[in-house]
C-alpha cells in the first residue's frame, strides 16, 4: 500500500494512493502533540492495510537533508511541543518495513501542482503558502529543490510599506515577510482574520506590497515560470490579481516573463489535495 502524511502544522491528512497518485481514501484531524498525532496516523494506517511506500509532507523548520545527524527531526519550530521531534524514527518504528521519504509540506503541494495542477507544463514553479506562518517550496527543472535545510521564504527581510508601523510577529526577526504578512500578522494587526476582512479594504493593499517583494525575491533568484500561491489567506476575493499587479509595479519592466502575455501569480489547482498528493509523488521522485 502507498500512503502518505501531510502534517501541518493545523491539521493532519492521512491518505491512500489510488490510479495517478490521486487520492483513494482520507482521514483529516487537527495536528495535536507529537506522540498523539503520530499515534492517530499510525493507527488509521494500519486499519487500511500493510504500508509498503510512505511519503510525508510536513511542516518545518524540519531536517530534510539525509546527510545531516539530525535528519527527520524538526527543528526550532514555533509549534509547542515539536521542537527536536524525531517524526522519522517515530514513523519507522511504526513501519519499521516501509521506504519512508520526507519532505517539506511546501514542496510537496509544488510537485503536486507542477504534476497533476495548475503547473502542468512548467519545469521551474515557486509555490507558496501563506497560513498561520509564511513557506515556500521550488521544484527546477522538474524536481523539488534542497539544499543545506529547505527554503526559509517567509523569513525574508523585506521593504516596509511607507503606511506600515507595525512591529511584525516574528519571534525570531520581527518584520520579515512572515512577520508582517502571514495570517498570524493579520490577527494581531486588525483582531480579524483574513476571512474576516472585506476584500476592498486597505489591509490587502498593504498585504500585496509585502507578497510581491518576497515573489520579487524569488523572481531575481530562482527565476521561476509560474507562482503558486495558495494557504488560508490567499483565498480572499480577487488576491492573486492584486499581489500580480504589485509585483509588474515593484518590477519595474524589468522581468519579461511578466510581459502580461500570462498570469503569473496563480491560485493552486489542487485545492485541498495538493499536501497530500504531493507526499505520494515524493516516492516516485525517490526512484
Amino acid at each position: 500500500m502507498k500512503a502518505g502524511i501531510e502534517l501541518g502544522g493545523t491539521k493532519t491528512v492521512v491518505g491512500i494512493a489510488g490510479e495517478d497518485n490521486g487520492v483513494r481514501k482520507q482521514h483529516r484531524f487537527p495536528t495535536g502533540a507529537p506522540e498523539e498525532t503520530v499515534a492517530e496516523a499510525v493507527a488509521w494506517l494500519r486499519e487500511q492495510g500493510e504500508v509498503c511506500e510512505l511519503g510525508v509532507a510536513a511542516f518545518g523548520p524540519i531536517s530534510v537533508n539525509r546527510q545531516r545527524e539530525d535528519y527527520g527531526k524538526l527543528l526550532a519550530t514555533p509549534k509547542q511541543g515539536w521542537g527536536g521531534f524525531d517524526l522519522v524514527g517515530a514513523l519507522e518504528e511504526a513501519f519499521p518495513a516501509a521506504r519512508i521519504v520526507l519532505d517539506t509540506d511546501v514542496n510537496a503541494a509544488a510537485l503536486a501542482e507542477v504534476h497533476l495542477g495548475v503547473a502542468r507544463g512548467h519545469e521551474n514553479v515557486g509555490y507558496i503558502t501563506i497560513g498561520t506562518g509564511i513557506g515556500a517550496g521550488f521544484v527546477v527543472e522538474g524536481r523539488v529543490l534542497h539544499g543545506a535545510l529547505h527554503s526559509e521564504f517567509g523569513h525574508l527581510k523585506v521593504p516596509r510599506h511607507a503606511d506600515d508601523d507595525f512591529e511584525g510577529v516574528c519571534p525570531y526577526h520581527g518584520d520579515c515577510l512572515e512577520g508582517m504578512a502571514s495570517g498570524t500578522s493579520l490577527i494581531q494587526r486588525y483582531g480579524r482574520g483574513g476571512h474576516e476582512i472585506a476584500a476592498d479594504e486597505p489591509a490587502w493593499d498593504i498585504e500585496a506590497w509585502y507578497l510581491a517583494h518576497g515573489i520579487l525575491s524569488m523572481l531575481a533568484i530562482l527565476s521561476p515560470s509560474l507562482v503558486v500561491l495558495g494557504g488560508g489567506v490567499s483565498q480572499a476575493e480577487g488576491f492573486h490579481a492584486k499581489v500580480e499587479a504589485c509585483l509588474r509595479e515593484v518590477a519595474g519592466g524589468y522581468f519579461t516573463v511578466l510581459d502580461g502575455s500570462h498570469r503569473y501569480v496563480v491560485a493552486p489547482g489542487l485545492g485541498q489535495n495538493a499536501g497530500i498528493q504531493g507526499a505520494f509523488l515524493l516516492l516516485d521522485q525517490e526512484l
